[in-house]
């Protein structure tokens, strides 16, 4: 399966103002580009690319004073399958944990693991280590808060969240996040392109997409509170302790946003698409 991946994104900037942007694929996904993905931005101004403490790929640069456009346009290929799962996959005591797993059992800035740690262990201790835990924290969440996107708040914390049951996409990941890591199992945001692929089609605008993972029988595996279900054409940008650490662009001064679109679509390819395909390899080859 092919996916077609990009954005259009559009400030108006009072004055010149240093931006870091985290709009790349994130690199365990770049083997799999079939075309560029790279950060283009009018008018055009001196770009530095450097990979962040959680393994991100960031652009670093300075907005002019007056308007500016990031925008960009790819296309990845994706294996068509959903999310991958083992029910079996059992969490791994914190001594045996590797070292670089470890932040992620901690408090970050919105999910206060020391605030909610009790009634983690009072709604989620009776239930088995391992997968089924973790889903059943992903079931509560997504049964016990309401989505809206005028519930949007960026200052809403897991706590927020718990108490006042509503929140948009990242808030039910940052619910979910903490509930693990009060239990001991570590969990990072993640944020990336997933496309109403295999799926009904909704009204809403497209938008960039926050789940989260888990550390289990050694390695990190998706979960998202919000959707509750395996999805296809997940695309993963960037991963970190919670919503900051991966914010799409971060702007040091002030950014008037005044135009957002973001592209995954399907790529369907059409059968004398693959014919003409086949043609040029074999010709390369001769």
């Amino acid at each position: 399966m092919r996916i077609r991946l990009g954005y259009d994104i559009q400030f108006q900037m009072p004055v010149a103002v240093p931006v870091v942007a985290l709009l790349n694929v994130h690199p365990s996904r770049v083997d799999d580009l079939l075309a560029p993905d790279r950060l283009r931005i009018e008018p055009e101004v001196e770009l530095e690319q450097y990979t962040d403490t959680f393994g991100n790929l960031c652009c670093r640069f300075t907005a002019p004073a007056g308007w500016i456009r990031l925008w960009n346009s790819t296309i990845i290929e994706d294996s068509g399958n959903v999310d991958a799962s083992d029910f079996s996959a059992r969490e791994i005591p914190v001594a045996d944990l590797p070292p670089e797993t470890l932040r992620f059992l901690l408090s970050s800035r919105y999910c206060e693991v020391d605030l909610l740690s009790n009634i983690a262990t009072q709604v989620f201790g009776g239930i088995p280590p391992g997968w089924q835990r973790v889903q059943a924290i992903c079931d509560w969440v997504h049964n016990h808060v309401t989505f809206g996107y005028h519930f949007a708040s960026p200052t809403k914390t897991a706590m927020d969240v718990y108490r006042d049951r509503t929140g948009v996409c990242r808030d039910f990941q940052h619910l979910a996040i903490t509930f693990c890591r009060a239990l001991n199992i570590p969990a990072r945001y993640a944020a990336g392109y997933l496309g109403d692929i295999g799926v009904p089609l909704t009204d809403a605008p497209m938008d960039f997409s926050a789940w989260f993972e888990v550390f289990l029988e050694g390695r990190w595996w998706a979960f998202d509170a919000r959707n509750n279900e395996p999805r296809i054409g997940r695309v993963l940008m960037a991963t970190g302790r919670d919503a900051t650490d991966v914010a799409i662009t971060t702007s040091f001064g002030v950014a008037n946003l005044v135009h957002f679109e973001v592209t995954t679509d399907e790529v369907i390819v059409l059968p004398q698409e693959v014919r003409a395909e086949t043609h040029l390899l074999h010709r390369s080859v001769a």
